[in-house]
């Protein structure tokens, strides 16, 4: 049997633009997606910490170091610069596997930084 379970989290990231004329998607720090074990094109999820949304897109690259959290396109329009969000991948696994499965939890620092 396989099962969706948190293969990693970037918790609490700070919104630095929210991008409505862009067609969808999170961009994301690359130096914040190899520290949370994250790729371009993956699925994610977001929680945003200020007013309760959650909703799904897929990660785009952002420039390494500049701690960039964008939501762009329709997803824009549920957060506000300055929301603190948490971005989540799951993975599906075997049953088994997951029980001893590590998620890979980031905590970044003020300004999105490691």
């Amino acid at each position: 049997m396989m099962i969706e379970v948190l293969k990693s989290k970037l918790h609490c990231v700070t919104v630095t633009e929210a991008n409505l004329n862009y067609m969808g998607s999170i961009t994301i720090d690359e130096d914040l997606m190899d520290a949370a074990g994250m790729i371009a094109g993956e699925k994610v999820q977001i929680v945003d910490n200020n007013n309760g949304e959650r909703f799904e897109t897929y990660i785009i690259k952002g420039e390494r170091g500049s701690g960039a959290i964008c939501l762009n396109g329709a997803a824009a329009r549920k957060v506000q610069v300055g929301d603190v969000c948490i971005i989540i991948s799951y993975a599906l696994m075997d049953f088994e596997e997951a029980k001893s499965y590590k998620p890979t939890i980031v905590f970044p620092k003020e300004g999105n930084r490691l």
